[in-house]
């Protein structure tokens, strides 16, 4: 693709974009670009000052509040931007929002967040957002989100994620490889995603027991629905493995490998699964670098076994995005009342990594003296070159036209403070 082509691509998107933005279209847009243009914010306000954001601070809160988008457009624009292929390649998972002073926040729950304390609980006040995005490639650190939205008190990651997982597959042409974490790797998730024409590649906790195939039937009594037990945590229960492969990564280093077939959850009976266990030999056998590693496949012809744990390595993409996200997209920077603002806010995230994506082969690398030059550019790098690029494309946004001075609130009108919430805890 030329470099004419690629500026049309990206300037056709934003004006794709731009018209899937319902009310206060203008101002969200300008918001957009002004986080791209702010390398440093302390507050939500100061994203007013950018030079692209064309109005005045109250501006920046009211557009959450006014603003509307159409969901269902943005995913269809998304997923047009993807290159035909018969097997993309999906990650899903969730992160928090915390929100612990925010005692008007409406449906805050207890959720988890990793500490670097040890013996503290894991746990945060706020919300829930979960994420399905797709792997462009095999090489770099990117990830681009096509769903990306919170999680009610009222559901669980797990059934969050199998929707947006269906949603998606929805639009994408192709059977998906969907991979996920050991949280997903539980027969409430195969339930809920048996029906959804994507593969999933999902690690598994080494306390799980598997089931091999029920035995012929004695004549007597129901028919039995599981055979012998397969305790991951016991070596005794195993049967022979049906494959095994000795191999050296490049960055795991040597490596063992051992595969079953015929394997089912207790509670996800019709769904079999094949089942590995990787064993890395130089690994310190931590919880951050584990010496064994259990990955369950669900679908149709997995992949080669020298390729399973190369195609899980993909999974841990979407951590980095997660801190792009919070730290510098400043998605969990604005304490917005209500959490239809926080979703509208959290809509734009995907649209903003897109735009990155689109600029990535417009952007000179130009490192700062204390930088290194990069090969293949990440989203942050990419970030410190929008300024030139956007200058040059301009912006479909209107200007603001002006309506004078607002006459405040009325003399006499009493003032009735916000109500307050309780945090809600999800039953198990």
């Amino acid at each position: 693709m030329s470099t004419e082509e690629q500026f049309s691509s990206l300037i056709g998107f934003r004006q794709a974009a731009y018209e899937c933005l319902d009310q206060a279209r203008d101002a969200l847009f300008e918001l957009c670009d002004a986080v791209l243009l702010t390398p440093s914010a302390n507050s939500f306000a100061e994203l007013s000052l950018c030079p692209a954001f064309r109005r005045r601070w109250p501006s920046v809160y009211e557009a959450l509040a006014d603003g509307q988008l159409d969901r269902d457009e943005l995913l269809r624009l998304y997923v047009g931007q993807m290159p035909s292929a018969d097997r993309p390649l999906l990650v899903g998972d969730h992160s928090p929002w915390p929100r612990l002073s925010a005692r008007t926040g409406r449906d805050r729950t207890f959720v988890h967040q990793s500490t670097k304390i040890k013996g503290n609980k894991p746990i945060t006040m706020g919300y829930d957002y979960s994420t399905i995005a797709w792997i462009p490639s095999t090489e770099g650190c990117w990830v681009l989100p096509l769903l990306h939205g919170r999680i009610v008190s009222t559901e669980t990651p797990i059934a969050k994620g199998a929707a947006q997982l269906r949603e998606a597959c929805a639009h994408i042409e192709g059977r998906p490889i969907s991979l996920w974490d050991s949280e997903y790797g539980c027969a409430s998730f195969l339930n809920a995603t048996a029906d959804i024409d994507a593969d999933k590649l999902m690690r598994v906790r080494p306390n799980r027991c598997l089931y091999g195939p029920p035995p012929p039937y004695g004549g007597r009594g129901r028919p039995p629905l599981h055979g012998d037990k397969f305790k991951l945590a016991d070596p005794a229960t195993w049967s022979d493995p049906m494959e095994t492969l000795t191999d050296t990564d490049a960055k795991l280093g040597p490596v063992h490998i051992q595969l079953w077939k015929e394997l089912h959850l207790k509670k996800a009976t019709p769904h079999p699964l094949i089942l590995i266990r990787i064993e890395r030999m130089e690994a310190k056998d931590t919880r951050r670098d584990p010496q064994v590693v259990w990955l369950a496949w669900a679908g149709e012809t997995p992949p080669p076994l020298e390729e399973w744990w190369r195609l899980y390595l993909r999974r841990w993409l979407i951590e980095p995005w997660y801190h792009l996200a919070k730290s510098r997209l400043y998605w969990t920077l604005p304490r917005l009342k209500t959490p239809e603002q926080s979703q509208i806010w959290s809509d734009l995230m995907p649209f903003l990594t897109w735009q990155l994506w689109l600029a990535l082969p417009l952007v000179t690398d130009n490192p700062l003296p204390w930088q290194k030059p990069q090969l293949h550019p990440t989203p942050q790098r990419v970030l410190q070159g929008m300024g030139g690029l956007l200058t040059q494309i301009g912006t479909p946004a209107r200007p603001p036209k002006p309506r004078g001075k607002s006459p405040g609130w009325p003399q006499g009108k009493p003032r009735t403070p916000a109500t307050r919430y309780q945090v809600v805890k999800k039953s198990a």
